[in-house]
């Protein structure tokens, strides 16, 4: 099935250490800190998933999406997909093409991928958005051998492409997207990921998150917590995941706020991008005045 372009902008693509082609848009017209944009982990997620908030800034700043190993125009190999991979490109994206520090917005499980690839560059990430972000439920992820079981049985052969084209299909993306949205799901959200579902080797990266193999057992205490620069949670009600500790673990941590922007399931980029906006614009003032006031206070105590 043919793939069009995700977003109206120039796409690239880099190579990463081990070989792997990486694709990306990017507009760099604008002025200003550059701004990264990464999509979700599901059966069918793209750059397309972040476009009203690629639009939105397209002009105004730097402005990138980043298209993951095994989704949208990026190589999709049969290999192993682990958050340790995932982290790897965006910390090889952020070093490579942006080479500048920059502000980060992931989305769901890419927030973990985004922590972690914030420890291993922590330069070249100013700040992060972490829209909807897995890792605040008190639900225990399955143990890593019944990961390892999960996954080994999804990819018998034969049993393999019969679920993936079960959940891959049209009638399956239209209802699991619909789940993510209050109102109407965009036609052209639904036709993206159907496409992007169905090109070769599609169905490698996504039968991995569906093991639950994709998860860090405890990221608050294995990635957030470890995280030194401001991070801004937009996080409401979402069907698959919930957030019973993000209020604790944000109250105890001083870099850190959080937004509801309700109601939405998981999408306010598409839903309430007049209140994300204006969210985004808040938090990132708030960095500058912050650390305008931190290198204020550091001169200070050196005169």
């Amino acid at each position: 099935m043919h793939l069009p372009e995700a977003l109206a902008a120039p796409r690239q693509h880099f190579l990463t250490a081990s070989g792997e082609r990486i694709a990306y848009y990017a507009d760099t017209s604008g002025t200003g800190r550059p701004l990264v944009l990464i999509h979700s982990i599901n059966a069918a997620p793209s750059s397309f998933e972040l476009q009203p908030l690629f639009a939105h800034y397209q002009g105004q700043r730097p402005v990138y999406s980043l298209d993951l190993i095994g989704f949208g125009h990026s190589e999709r190999p049969d290999c192993a997909y682990t958050p340790a991979r995932f982290s790897a490109v965006i910390a090889e994206f952020l070093t490579k093409v942006v080479q500048q520090p920059a502000d980060v917005l992931a989305l769901s499980l890419s927030s973990e991928f985004a922590a972690r690839a914030t420890l291993a560059a922590p330069a070249l990430v100013h700040s992060l958005v972490l829209i909807s972000p897995t890792g605040f439920m008190t639900r225990p992820l399955p143990s890593a051998r019944a990961a390892r079981i999960t996954h080994r049985l999804l990819r018998l052969p034969g049993l393999s492409q019969w679920l993936y084209n079960l959940v891959a299909s049209r009638r399956s993306i239209r209802y699991f997207l619909g789940r993510s949205f209050v109102g109407a799901v965009p036609e052209a959200l639904i036709d993206y990921a159907h496409a992007t579902a169905h090109q070769p080797g599609a169905r490698h990266a996504p039968l991995t998150f569906l093991s639950m193999q994709l998860f860090t057992p405890d990221a608050p205490a294995q990635l957030y917590d470890r995280l030194a620069l401001p991070v801004l949670v937009i996080a409401d009600q979402d069907p698959y995941i919930t957030f019973e500790r993000l209020d604790a673990f944000v109250a105890a941590h001083s870099t850190w706020r959080s937004v509801s922007l309700a109601p939405h399931l998981g999408m306010p980029q598409w839903e309430k991008l007049p209140e994300v906006v204006a969210a985004l614009a808040q938090f990132w003032e708030q960095v500058e005045v912050g650390k305008s006031s931190l290198n204020s206070d550091s001169r200070r105590v050196h005169d």
